[in-house]
């Protein structure tokens, strides 16, 4: 599974760096995660990008060339994916494919395991009246699955540094650490929570899961909808932002729940800064709140023999 794999390039991650807190980890192992490298996390992300990535970006350019076999097909698929909404139809449109080829490289690249799907939960539209039509709008609306990269640093390869390869290969930099620091936090957000979804599971093995993973259809989209064998329901939002979240995310996360008729066990809020006060003084059966911190209990006990091999060997 994805998120197993995701969980042991987390806990190699830390195994080989150790950083200084679990805001740094996440941060750092959303653009290196996978490699299997070992780098100085004492040092400036950014820093690091311009030594490891930009400074070495003809012969990581090669390697990632050889994973996909220079296909123009795959290679423009995967920048789609990182880029949008990672909805499979709208990335054949981003990428200038059609249902064939964007099938034949979507296929190839699962099979390199350079990406997954994420099946849509969605349940065709039905009319309520077996004789009768949906609207236009509904009945043309198509359920698209989701694509996941299996390795952090590729995402971050065709979501930075590909758009800005022409100038990166002239080592002209400026135009590629504005874009950074532009959106490095909605970049890490979704890292984020692939491991909000795995934190959360770890604290409910206890109980069997049926279904887990993010919600969409074309009204709604939950970030984590966790659903265990005793018909509890866990509903998550998941924010990386500068600032702390506050009660209105949890009303907007209820309301995201209530029109799809489901009334959550209990909500959960991730949080990279942690939470207001009023919000903490609502934490109990009905709302978890989890922080940076708390993504230390997916580290604990590793051990040597849990190090992922080089991405590139």
């Amino acid at each position: 599974m994805l998120k197993n794999r995701l969980l042991e390039q987390f806990r190699s991650f830390y195994l080989r760096n150790f950083p200084d807190d679990m805001e740094k980890q996440i941060e750092y192992f959303s653009i290196f995660g996978g490699l299997g490298w070992e780098i100085d996390t004492s040092k400036d992300i950014t820093i690091l990008i311009k030594e490891l990535v930009l400074n070495d970006y003809a012969k990581l350019r090669k390697k990632i060339e050889d994973l996909t076999l220079a296909d123009k097909g795959c290679l423009r698929l995967l920048r789609a994916l990182a880029i949008g909404d990672r909805k499979i139809f709208s990335a054949f449109n981003r990428a200038g494919l059609n249902n064939a080829n964007g099938g034949s490289a979507l296929n190839f690249l699962q099979e390199k395991g350079l990406i997954q799907i994420e099946f849509s939960r969605e349940e065709p539209a039905r009319s309520l009246n077996p004789s009768g039509k949906l609207k236009r709008e509904v009945a043309r609306h198509r359920i698209s699955h989701k694509v996941l990269f299996t390795h952090p640093f590729i995402r971050f390869w065709f979501y930075f540094i590909a758009p800005h390869a022409k100038e990166i290969e002239q080592q002209k930099y400026e135009n590629f650490l504005k874009d950074f620091e532009t959106r490095r936090n909605s970049y890490t957000s979704l890292v984020f929570e692939e491991l909000s979804e795995v934190l959360l599971n770890y604290n409910l093995r206890d109980a069997q899961i049926l279904s887990s993973g993010s919600y969409w259809d074309a009204n709604v989209e939950i970030d984590i909808l966790t659903i265990t064998q005793n018909e509890k329901v866990y509903a998550a939002e998941c924010k990386w932002t500068n600032h702390k979240v506050n009660k209105s995310e949890w009303h907007k996360l209820l309301d995201k729940c209530k029109k799809l008729d489901i009334e959550p066990t209990q909500a959960v809020l991730f949080s990279k800064r942690g939470f207001s006060k009023e919000l903490e003084e609502n934490q109990g059966k009905r709302l978890a709140l989890y922080s940076c911190d708390d993504f230390s209990s997916l580290v604990k006990n590793t051990k040597r023999d849990e190090l992922i091999e080089n991405l590139f060997k």
